[in-house]
């Protein structure tokens, strides 16, 4: 976990590739001793280190961090007004096309649904030998997703209320899929990857885009099926 990936640095701000299955920062269910992004990158970089936006522990990939509270400050506000722009990667369950999704999805804090938009687009498909839930020989996807609201596992909402499971999803998706896939390969992890950040520099005021490379798992998964290829 001390290796983390610094994808960019400044004096200002720094963006990292956050490893899967570590949290951002501390919160009140971890042991005292417990790993977490902001705590790791500190003692990499000897610099106080400020969270700026959400990626849940079971997610991979970019990470903006802020090195002064203040450049915190106006770094949450460009997400705060949606003028970040995030692409994420995930391998989910059959061939959803492109599109958007605009159901709402649930707000766990306030306990109903609230609005939700996220943008959908298909870059892969295979077809496997796998069955779940009725549905022989599934198809799985490589998908780009696009969120334009930050709701509480939007995502992985938006694609289980559609049947598009997130492959490694055990609160939203196919249960019965994860384990068969996990029979199968080996794959162990919430196939979910924060792939793409675009945003302006508060002080330089550039067009900044960080990308994090897709982990290796999305395609021996896909691999392991790639001869039958649909798409």
């Amino acid at each position: 976990m001390s290796n983390i990936p610094i994808l960019y640095q400044d004096e200002h701000l720094l963006l990292v590739d956050k490893p899967v299955d570590l949290p951002i920062h501390k919160n009140d269910h971890m042991a005292y001793d417990a790993p977490y992004l902001t705590k790791l990158v500190g003692e990499i970089t000897g610099q106080w280190i400020y969270n700026v936006h959400r990626l849940d522990a079971k997610t991979s990939g970019v990470v903006l961090l802020a090195l002064s509270p203040d450049m915190a400050r106006q770094l949450t506000q460009q997400f705060e007004k949606r003028t970040v722009e995030k692409t994420y990667l995930a391998l989910v369950k059959g061939s959803p096309g492109s599109g958007t999704f605009d159901e709402p999805v649930l707000d766990r804090k306030k306990g109903k649904r609230v609005k939700a938009s996220t943008d959908y687009e298909t870059l892969e498909t295979i077809r496997t030998d796998l069955s779940s839930k009725g549905v022989d020989d599934l198809e799985l996807s490589l998908v780009a997703l696009r969120p334009h609201t930050g709701r509480w596992h939007q995502l992985r909402q938006h694609c289980a209320r559609q049947r598009y499971d997130i492959i490694g999803d055990t609160q939203h998706g196919d249960w019965t899929l994860n384990r068969l896939i996990t029979d199968r390969t080996g794959a162990h992890r919430l196939c979910l990857h924060a792939q793409k950040l675009r945003f302006q520099h508060p002080i330089t005021g550039a067009d900044m885009e960080m990308e994090a490379e897709m982990p290796a798992l999305f395609l021996e998964i896909m691999d392991h099926w790639r001869d039958t290829s649909v798409a």
